[in-house]
Formats: structure tokens, sequence, C-alpha cells
């Protein structure tokens, strides 16, 4: 008997023991990475506001360069900019930093609507080490209804749209801290 009292006596010890030790896991465990706040004051610059949603189908005519980059599985920072726009021209040094920063989770992707001749002569000059995807049709940009670029557009390997805006809008700037703070909470959601 004394031993049945002392195997039960250790028996629930040990139950209680694991239980609370996964009381006190969950109770201390780190919160899952979160997407940055979605800021509502910030201007858009455009019609439609995609963020928190499903992104619109990505579609070009030209890809410089040949094929498409892979995509499945990474953050897409997709940039709408043109060769005549200044803001546009400013922030191809920034991709190029992030790009080269971020290569194993992030793919940058320039789209512009201007004609493949005109953007090869400008990257002639410009350096940009990332790809670049012409859409003359300019159908995902209508879809977002830009109305001012540079815009970019950050999605996250689900397909939702995590930021969205003019990359140096100073209310909510595209920064590698936000890049950074998408990307993990990809990795862990």
């Amino acid at each position: 008997m004394e031993r049945l009292v002392e195997f039960l006596y250790n028996a629930i010890m040990k139950a209680l023991g694991f239980t609370l030790l996964a009381v006190a896991a969950i109770a201390f465990a780190v919160p899952a990475e979160e997407y940055p706040t979605i800021v509502t004051t910030k201007k858009l610059y455009a019609k439609n506001d995609f963020r928190g949603k499903t992104a619109p189908e990505f579609v070009v005519e030209t890809w410089l360069g040949g094929k498409a980059p892979e995509m499945k599985g990474k953050v897409i920072v997709v940039d709408f900019w043109a060769t005549w726009c200044g803001p546009c021209r400013d922030l191809i040094p920034e991709m190029n930093k992030w790009k080269e920063k971020f290569k194993n989770d992030v793919v940058f992707i320039g789209l512009t609507a201007e004609k493949q001749e005109v953007v090869t002569k400008f990257m002639e000059k410009t350096k940009m080490n990332y790809p670049i995807a012409i859409d003359t049709k300019k159908r995902m940009s209508d879809a977002l209804g830009v109305q001012g670029i540079p815009h970019c557009m950050v999605i996250s390997p689900d397909n939702i749209v995590r930021w969205q805006g003019f990359p140096q809008d100073s209310s909510d700037t595209l920064t590698e801290a936000v890049l950074e703070k998408i990307v993990k909470a990809s990795k862990k959601n």
C-alpha cells in the first residue's frame, strides 16, 4: 500500500510539474512577430488601398533580362517608377542596397509603363541590381489606381499587401526596418 501511495504521489507531482511547465511556457512565450501597423492617416497616392488585402494580379509584358524572378515563398516589393521621375531615381540606390541585404528573402521589382528602349538606355547609365519589368498597359498600376510615383507595394508570401504608398512619405516611410519586420513576420506566421 505504501508503494502505491508513493507511486500515485510521484505520478501526480510529475503530471502537475509538466502542467505548470506548460503553463509557464505559454505565459512567457515570445509572441509571433507582427506585420507593421497600417498607417491610415497617410496620403496613399492611389485610388485603391490594398493594405491588408490580397494583392492585385501581377501582370507584365516584358522582363528586361528575359525571365521573371522566382517569387514563390518570398516577400515582394513592387516599385512603380519611371525614368523621368526624380524621386523614383532617388529610390534606386536604396532599392539596390535593400536587394543586397534581403537577397534571400525579398524580391525587388521595378515596374514601369515606359517603352523598353527608353528603360534600357536609362539602365546603361544607372545601376539597377533588381529585376525590371515593363507593362505599357499599366494593368497592375491601374488596379491600384496609382496617382503618383514612386509608389511601392510590399506583398508577403501569402499574397497580402503589407505596405503600400509613396516610399519617402515622412508619416510612413518604407525603410529597411519596415522590410525586416515584414520578413520576420512572414517567416513566423
